[in-house]
């Protein structure tokens, strides 16, 4: 079978980043296909290069930095071995102190969306254990790498 490529894939258009990984053999479970729990390690893949690229919390654990509060996952097609996955992430909305991203899995070898899924975002007071506003320079940041509008980037969906 043709593998795709990462700018062909369908599906990531939108997502401001885009990781690529391999699926292991080992991430197959007696199914016979990739284990749920896999595809929030993609996520979090695609979620530490987002925070990377924002340059958020890579003090940690020492400052302000990010925390998952929540995390979801719709699983649309089961992903084997041998295959590479293309993970695309971005922010679909901002609050004063948290924001979401989401997160699409796109199978190379067959082409189409493997998962799903969203996560919610607090920043996060590492020393005082609690959450803070998000700072200025990482708000900043996400609007630049989103292209949102400065002055009214979009609200969380309630």
């Amino acid at each position: 079978m043709v593998s795709a490529t990462p700018s062909s894939l369908e599906g990531l258009d939108g997502h401001s980043l885009v990781i690529t990984c391999p699926v292991a053999w080992g991430d197959m479970d007696a199914a016979q296909h990739v284990n749920n729990t896999v595809y929030f390690r993609y996520f979090e893949s695609a979620r530490i290069a987002y925070f990377e690229r924002i340059a958020f919390g890579l003090d940690f654990p020492h400052s302000i930095g990010p925390i998952l509060a929540h995390t979801q996952c719709r699983f649309r097609f089961p992903l084997t071995y041998p295959d590479t996955v293309s993970v695309g992430t971005g922010v679909t909305g901002l609050g004063e102190d948290r924001f979401v991203m989401r997160f699409t899995v796109i199978s190379h070898r067959h082409g189409k969306v493997a998962a799903q899924g969203d996560g919610l975002i607090v920043s996060y007071d590492y020393r005082n254990q609690q959450k803070v506003p998000l700072p200025a320079e990482v708000r900043a940041a996400i609007i630049a790498l989103e292209g949102f509008d400065a002055a009214h980037p979009p609200a969380l969906s309630k």
